[in-house]
């Protein structure tokens, strides 16, 4: 995982950024579940590299699904959910449900679909 191109910063190593837990959050997060930042990324300089650019990519109020994040960071979900999960219980990220319960219509489902998959 060491990052060696000029200009950016070393990598850490997963079972470094979580303290060695290999299993999944006890918190349920899903591919669909959607995360967003409950800290600003430039206020905590001195998080592991990997923290900062999640929390930079799930700015408040919509956020990233935990799949797109994984995407992003070119990490397995398995992984990422546990990565995730070692944010929730320090308190730097939010999680929620996918779609609110108004939210429900299949149209506008499929447009929430279409629209993420566009950012990608």
């Amino acid at each position: 995982m060491a990052d060696t191109q000029p200009g950016r910063r070393r990598r850490t190593r997963l079972y470094a950024l979580t303290d060695g837990r290999t299993a999944a959050s006890r918190h349920g997060l899903t591919m669909d579940t959607m995360i967003t930042a409950a800290a600003d990324a430039d206020a905590l300089g001195s998080l592991p590299t990997e923290w900062q650019e999640i929390l930079a990519m799930c700015p408040s109020p919509d956020g990233r699904a935990v799949a797109e994040i994984a995407a992003r960071m070119q990490m397995l979900l398995t992984p990422m959910a546990v990565l995730l999960g070692e944010l929730l219980d320090r308190g730097l990220i939010l999680h929620r449900p996918p779609l609110d319960a108004s939210e429900t219509s299949e149209v506008h489902l499929l447009m929430k679909i279409r629209d993420s998959l566009a950012r990608l």
